[in-house]
């Protein structure tokens, strides 16, 4: 019998998971199922159905309990209405501790509404003591296990959703992004972006994650291109790079003229100069001197 195997997501805008769902009929995108987890009995939506897929990298495919009922996604509704209330009387207690620098970006609670992790973010490093607050909380959900679990400022900019730093009305990652890939300076340097912080930094306070969105690509362009600084030929005469288009495979050449003129030159019109250069040096002295210092000279 084929497996069928499902991709679900426990977020709006999360991480995809697998998971078995074969004998269950008519299972489609946009269902949901529940099935337990390492955090308890949680209620995903189907995102994708796949026949036949490649074997699991480890183990096997968990299987789902069953297919949700209109009754559980009643639960559903229930439960964020308590995540909501849970979340503001967090909210309001680590106020009141003086528990500062301390955010609390959302409450979770799984779908049998036996656990509640309450996910927070904290700029400064280091151990922080939050026994008084995970005791008032214990006390209000006296049947509930509850967990802490520190998050980074980009999963809480996810959460809290709002404007993006680009001007966007709602940021990638609470769009589209399922999970973040790390960002480095350099995908910044390699596509000409200003190093301001203004121009480079999200609203999390880090690098944007649209710095990787066209980075390989331009690594790729850059390949073929001629480097600033370089000397090249144009059809207008010699010149030197001054800028350079990676995407549109451009480059803007300053001509060794009186005007100093700075054209742009598409990049299958330009010829390094060196290149051009030793081709003329070699027609005019056509001989090669070898090692040992003999002349050889193409025969006339």
């Amino acid at each position: 019998m084929a497996k069928t195997i499902i991709g679900i997501r426990f977020q709006k805008i999360g991480k995809l998971y697998h998971f078995n769902a074969t004998g269950f009929d008519n299972i489609q995108s946009g269902d949901f199922v529940v099935v337990h987890t390492s955090r308890g009995q949680q209620l995903g939506e189907v995102i994708g159905v796949f026949q036949n897929p490649p074997k699991p990298p480890k183990g096997t495919w968990k299987r789902i309990e069953r297919k949700a009922t209109p009754a559980d996604l009643l639960v559903k509704q229930s439960l964020e209405m308590k995540e909501i209330e849970a979340l503001e009387r967090c909210r309001t207690q680590a106020i009141e501790k003086g528990f500062e620098g301390v955010k609390i970006a959302n409450v979770e609670f799984s779908f049998d509404g036996k656990s509640l992790s309450i996910l927070f973010n904290r700029e400064e490093e280091g151990e922080l003591n939050l026994t008084p607050l995970i005791d008032e909380m214990k006390d209000a959900y006296p049947d509930v296990n509850i967990e802490f679990r520190r998050i980074g400022p980009r999963d809480v900019a996810k959460i809290i959703g709002g404007m993006g730093a680009c001007g966007l009305e709602l940021r990638c990652c609470s769009t589209f992004l399922t999970e973040f890939i790390p960002i480095s300076i350099k995908m910044a340097k390699a596509q000409g972006v200003s190093l301001d912080p203004s121009e480079i930094t999200g609203m999390c306070g880090r690098l944007r994650c649209c710095l990787i969105y066209e980075y390989e690509q331009y690594v790729e362009a850059r390949k073929t291109l001629p480097k600033r600084g370089a000397r090249v030929v144009t059809p207008m005469g010699d010149g030197k790079v001054v800028e350079i288009f990676p995407i549109k495979q451009t480059i803007i050449v300053r001509l060794e003229d009186e005007d100093k003129s700075r054209v742009e030159f598409p990049h299958h019109d330009i010829e390094p100069w060196k290149e051009l250069e030793a081709l003329r040096r070699k027609s005019e002295n056509p001989c090669e001197k070898h090692d040992d210092g003999e002349f050889d000279c193409p025969k006339t």
